[in-house]
């Protein structure tokens, strides 16, 4: 079994060529964290027009996310990308979380 969960981040104007480019050499360390700690099919979908980030990911009934604040490869991942989104006052990606209200199986 797994869950689904969707939320939304917000890039700072003019940002997304570079977050995109920071995306396409993603650190392997990082992926083997988040793989690691049961996320699998990940993704993060740009609106262009209002620099909103939208991002969808399944994750293991046994998930280990809630660990990866914490982990020192996250909290480098997070100052890595500082400068282009909105962040909170520890670094991490100001998130929303975006209930489910429609899904067409």
């Amino acid at each position: 079994m797994s869950g689904k969960i969707a939320f939304r981040m917000q890039l700072l104007p003019g940002r997304a060529e570079e977050y995109k480019r920071r995306h396409d050499a993603i650190w392997q360390e990082l992926v083997a964290l988040l793989q690691g700690a049961g996320i699998r099919d990940y993704s993060i979908h740009l609106d262009d027009v209002s620099g909103m980030l939208f991002a969808v990911l399944w994750r293991a009934d046994d998930h280990r996310m809630d660990a990866l604040p914490a982990n020192p490869v996250m909290q480098r991942w997070w100052a890595h990308m500082a400068d282009l989104m909105q962040v909170n006052e520890d670094g991490s990606p100001v998130v929303v979380a975006l209930p489910t209200v429609f899904h067409l199986p």
